[in-house]
C-alpha cells in the first residue's frame, strides 16, 4: 500500500489530535487508523468518482455539518477542544488539515453509544467501522477493511 506511514500518520497526526479532545485509548487509535487506511487508503484527500467525501477519513459533509449542529453545539468542552487545533468549521478543511479530520472522525465514533470495540479485536473493529462509520448503504464491508488492515500491516 502507498500512501502516509501509518506509525508516522499514528503518532503524528491521530495520537495528538486524541490527547487534545482527551478521548484517547489504545482502541480509538486503531479503530482511527483502520477507519483511515479502509477509506482512503491513507493516500486519496477526495472521494474518487464523483462522491463527497473528503479527507484521509472521506467523512462526507453532511456527517461532518451534523456533528457540528447537533452534538458540537451542545458540548461545547470538544468544540473548544477542536476550534484550539486552529480548525475552521468548514468539511472541505478535513482535506487540508489531518487532526481536523482525525478529530471529526473520533467524535463521530464517540456520538455512538454502543462502546468501542477492545483494542486488539480486528474483527469487531472492522464490524463497528462498517455499522456506525461506513453504514449498511455503504459499499464498504467487513471483510475488506480486515484485508486492507492486514496488508497495511505487512
Amino acid at each position: 500500500m502507498t500512501g502516509l506511514n501509518k506509525e508516522q500518520f499514528t503518532d503524528l497526526i491521530i495520537d495528538p489530535i486524541l490527547e487534545a479532545l482527551r478521548l484517547n485509548s489504545r482502541a480509538a487509535r486503531e479503530l482511527l487508523l483502520g477507519t483511515a487506511i479502509q477509506e482512503s487508503g491513507l493516500k486519496y484527500l477526495a472521494q474518487l468518482g464523483d462522491g463527497p467525501a473528503v479527507g484521509l477519513f472521506q467523512m462526507e459533509p453532511a456527517t461532518h455539518d451534523d456533528i457540528w449542529k447537533n452534538f458540537l453545539a451542545y458540548q461545547p468542552k470538544f468544540a473548544e477542544r477542536l476550534i484550539g487545533t486552529g480548525v475552521k468549521k468548514k468539511a472541505i478543511a478535513m482535506a487540508g488539515d489531518l487532526w481536523y479530520a482525525a478529530g471529526m472522525c473520533r467524535l463521530h465514533y464517540y456520538r455512538v453509544s454502543a462502546p468501542l470495540p477492545e483494542a486488539g479485536d480486528l474483527e469487531s473493529q472492522a464490524a463497528y467501522w462498517k455499522k456506525y462509520y461506513n453504514t449498511i448503504q455503504g459499499a464498504g464491508t467487513v471483510e475488506h477493511y480486515i484485508r486492507n488492515w492486514r496488508n497495511a500491516h505487512n
